[in-house]
């Protein structure tokens, strides 16, 4: 299977917090739902598509956890528990990169807690077509530096949120990306599908 990862991020780099404004409040963060006001029918309609196609989907467990008690609930997306993304999340296998969960009330759920390299290794050497990760800032920043990743889907929202978690840290791991795909929705969200192809090259 081919590891992709999906992240929403504003202008400025943040992905915490974007779906509500009590989603993820850590460090103090008070800006939280900032998304959902540039979140149209567009970018709904090709999100959903982005789940349908996966085959697994790999979480850390935060990100796990608000999944599991929204989407896994049936309590929220239009619809409720019959639109693409409660489908393809409730009817699929989630695998979740964590120490401390030991009782995963969500079906169909394993957690991977030990040589977590080794079970993403094995995970994409399984048949199929795509792993997908979204959100799971944390995992997402351990996936790249351990170079697990195919490819970055980035959804970039035309606002600064100005504080909170950003996907990528000030000081760390460099990556070269080659462009795969690029639109733009209706409200200002930008796509950038990108494929990790090792370190960049650097003026001398």
């Amino acid at each position: 299977m081919k590891l992709t990862t999906i992240t929403h991020v504003s202008v400025d780099g943040v992905m915490q917090g974007l779906g509500g404004p009590d989603e993820d409040r850590r460090g103090g963060f008070e800006r939280g739902g900032w998304a959902l006001p540039l979140f149209d029918d567009e970018a709904a309609t090709f999100l959903g598509e982005v789940f349908q196609r996966a085959d697994a989907f790999l979480f850390g467990r935060r990100t796990y956890e608000i999944f599991a008690g929204s989407w896994g609930t049936g309590s929220w997306g239009a619809d409720q528990g019959d639109n693409p993304i409660s489908v393809a999340l409730n009817r699929g296998p989630k695998y979740v990169a964590s120490t401390t969960l030991t009782d995963p009330q969500w079906a169909d759920t394993t957690v991977l807690s030990d040589d977590v390299a080794a079970a993403v290794g094995e995970l994409k050497a399984t048949p199929g077509g795509e792993l997908q990760v979204h959100g799971s800032g944390n995992l997402v920043r351990w996936l790249v530096d351990n170079r697990l990743i195919d490819e970055i889907t980035l959804l970039t929202y035309p606002v600064v949120v100005g504080q909170g978690t950003r996907l990528f840290p000030a000081t760390g791991p460099d990556a070269a990306l080659d462009l795969v795909e690029s639109r733009a929705f209706s409200k200002g969200i930008t796509l950038g599908v990108y494929r990790l192809t090792g370190r960049p090259q650097y003026a001398t």
